[in-house]
């Protein structure tokens, strides 16, 4: 009776499963078809008679002046001088800014100049993907926000060719099986890792896993759930790749392990300016009264500048017993919105709290030509946070020869303070007071021992150059042109 019964009920619930299967391939199907359609009303053909190939960028912060526009803009000036008959498109959600003035933005920060225009296709809801909407499940919050945000960037424009670089990797389904584009990805880090997995598993306080979590054993079992359902997801959206370009080994071996689409992914180093910091004249230090300690990145909480604050106090403490030379700490960085202006006041209130606030100097959203003069004078580069995806400002400060002292893991500790023809290149640390420790030993260093350092470290960096970048990213972009 059962069995009959149970009959009863799956026949129906299978036969009703496959009518709405069915009903919704046809309606995706539909949808395909329409927006076919919609592209072929948007786009005009040229002057030649040839419609241009139109080569979308999905980069929601384009004007934000960070190591990821970096390489966003280097990518449209390297496509621009590889194809004629294309046409590089941005969806932005930067509403504040004209495109004339995103374009001068990226020239003025990055010194890159673009050979034809660019085409902005200006967003209403970027507003879907910033994490203070999704105080709790903020990763599924953020990527399905994505995914609206890639509908309304899809209706605006259809492309040819989709290039997500900014790592929305929901967005890639859409406009592969939607949009029918030629779909590819930069990846600058994995929303989620099997360190961040790690982190939970183990119950370790960081800042992306508040202490009520780690504290509550409930609460870390759904979280670790949580987090493998949405490692799943991740690793099933970001298959849907016909080109994966990585940023560097630590990013490869994540993207490996959940995508599982070897066969497409590479490493393209991002193109840091290296020769325009090489320009520098490398002399021996002259000034033996003054050393000044140099941190470049954005503002942002992963960054961790609290622990460069507090290692640089203790750095100050033990400096204080003898008549040493005066130190001071330069943090220079990008601030996108009002949460980074609101960190920024925090750090401020810290160095007020560990009294170091007349020796910590603050500079925000500063011209290039300043950034390299603050890189010329420095002693010491300051990189503190926990597996960098990469870390273009680490190359920065090498290539403009400081020493580098870097976080003992992700792409400084596997890509660039390694090794170069078996001399030193610069310094790892892991926590506060290993940070205070090898500040201390760098600057006990003779000026002729930190000179062979920075000489080595200038040598290694032309691995990480904007050309290098521009024939690695030509080489694996090549199969969307085909």
């Amino acid at each position: 009776a059962y069995f009959r019964l149970l009959c009863s009920l799956l026949i129906p619930a299978l036969f009703l499963s496959g009518i709405l299967c069915v009903c919704l391939v046809v309606l995706l199907w539909g949808i395909r078809l329409w927006i076919q359609q919609r592209k072929k009303q948007l786009t005009s053909a040229g002057k030649d008679g040839k419609r241009p190939l139109l080569v979308a960028f999905f980069h929601p912060y384009c004007n934000a002046g960070g190591g990821g526009e970096r390489v966003l803009w280097c990518a449209i000036r390297t496509l621009q001088k590889k194809y004629r008959n294309v046409t590089c498109v941005v969806y932005t959600g930067d509403r504040d800014a004209t495109g004339e003035e995103i374009v001068e933005g990226a020239f003025r920060r990055f010194n890159i100049k673009l050979t034809h225009p660019v085409k902005f296709v200006f967003l209403e809801k970027r507003y879907l993907v910033k994490a203070s909407l999704y105080p709790h499940f903020t990763l599924l919050g953020q990527s399905l926000g994505s995914v609206f945000l890639g509908w309304e960037a899809l209706l605006k424009c259809v492309p040819d060719i989709y290039i997500d670089s900014m790592g929305y990797a929901f967005t890639l389904p859409l406009f592969k099986y939607l949009g029918g584009c030629q779909v590819g990805c930069y990846v600058h880090y994995p929303t989620i890792s099997t360190d961040m997995l790690s982190v939970v598993r183990n119950q370790d306080t960081r800042f992306n896993n508040a202490a009520f979590i780690t504290n509550n054993p409930l609460f870390s079992k759904f979280k670790l759930v949580y987090y493998y359902f949405f490692a799943f997801m991740y690793g099933f959206v970001g298959s849907c790749s016909d080109v994966i370009m990585v940023n560097s080994s630590w990013t490869l071996n994540h993207i490996l392990s959940l995508w599982r689409a070897g066969a497409c992914t590479s490493v393209v180093y991002p193109p840091c300016d290296v020769q325009t910091f090489l320009d520098i004249p490398l002399e021996e230090e002259k000034s033996t009264t003054e050393y000044s300690i140099v941190s470049v990145s954005q503002f942002r909480p992963e960054k961790d500048h609290p622990l460069q604050i507090r290692a640089f106090a203790k750095l100050l403490k033990e400096k204080r017993l003898g008549q040493q030379p005066s130190l001071k700490l330069i943090l220079i960085g990008g601030c996108r919105n009002e949460q980074d202006e609101e960190r920024v006041n925090n750090l401020k209130n810290l160095c007020e709290e560990l009294g170091v606030s007349n020796s910590v100097t603050f500079r925000i959203n500063i011209p290039f030509e300043e950034l390299k003069r603050h890189l010329a004078e420095a002693t010491i580069g300051l990189h503190t946070m926990w597996n960098e995806h990469f870390g273009i400002g680490v190359v920065e400060c090498m290539a403009a020869g400081t020493v580098i002292l870097a976080h003992n893991s992700g792409g400084p500790k596997l890509d660039i303070v390694v090794p170069y023809e078996g001399h030193l290149t610069g310094f790892l640390a892991e926590n506060e007071d290993s940070y205070a420790e090898t500040m201390a030993y760098i600057l006990s260093l003779s000026p002729e021992k930190r000179l062979e350092i920075r000489e080595n470290a200038r040598r290694s960096v032309h691995r990480f150059s904007d050309q290098h970048f521009e024939e690695t990213f030509l080489l694996s972009v090549e199969p969307l042109f085909k």
